[in-house]
């Protein structure tokens, strides 16, 4: 449906947020944006395997995980394959090429936001760019977390602000922009909820 082109490469290479190590800190962090929004119940949205496992580690399942058994196009470890096989949520299996997002993975990241029980996405492909419409979808005072190659956990506070950014960069993807915000739902206009 949508694919990167190759002129905005280098725009996803730079973090949307912080960069951190620490997943207690992180989900602080997290639970200090949902209060500030008074949004008890926002949700955290992880993309990749090896950062969901970190947050899961901490105590915290994530709302909404995103995975696809590889970080930096690697297996990932034993322990963090093992972690996602013995999760205890819903799971979606969807198909997504590398530097693109497909009409399944767009679905089934809006159904997963309204589903109200912990959903785990699993892609036969990559989920490289799928923070992108994670921020673009959630409600304000939402968290999106993924991995910065290399470097850590990236969270990204679902702002008025931050999803502007990443609408912005949304739309510069090649393919039908519009027919993928339909796919979103109503988060993805930009009022929020």
């Amino acid at each position: 449906m949508l694919t990167l082109p190759d002129s905005l490469r280098d725009a996803f290479k730079e973090p949307l947020g912080p960069v951190t190590t620490d997943a207690e800190a992180l989900l602080a962090a997290a639970a200090e944006t949902r209060a500030d929004r008074i949004a008890r119940d926002a949700p955290i949205v992880t993309v990749g395997d090896v950062v969901t496992y970190h947050l899961r580690q901490a105590g915290r399942v994530p709302d909404v995980a995103i995975v696809d058994g590889k970080t930096e196009r690697e297996a990932v470890r034993s322990e963090v394959a093992s972690a996602m096989a013995e999760a205890d949520v819903r799971r979606v299996e969807v198909e997504n090429a590398p530097a693109s997002l497909s009409a399944a993975l767009l679905s089934a990241l809006a159904d997963a936001l309204s589903a109200g029980e912990p959903v785990m996405i699993e892609v036969t492909g990559e989920e490289d760019l799928a923070a992108l419409p994670a921020i673009v979808a959630a409600p304000d005072g939402a968290s999106v977390v993924y991995g910065q190659p290399g470097e850590g956990m990236v969270r990204v506070p679902v702002t008025p602000d931050s999803r502007a950014e990443a609408r912005e960069l949304f739309e510069a993807l090649d393919g039908d922009v519009e027919a993928a915000y339909d796919l979103l739902g109503p988060t993805a206009d930009g009022d929020g909820r």
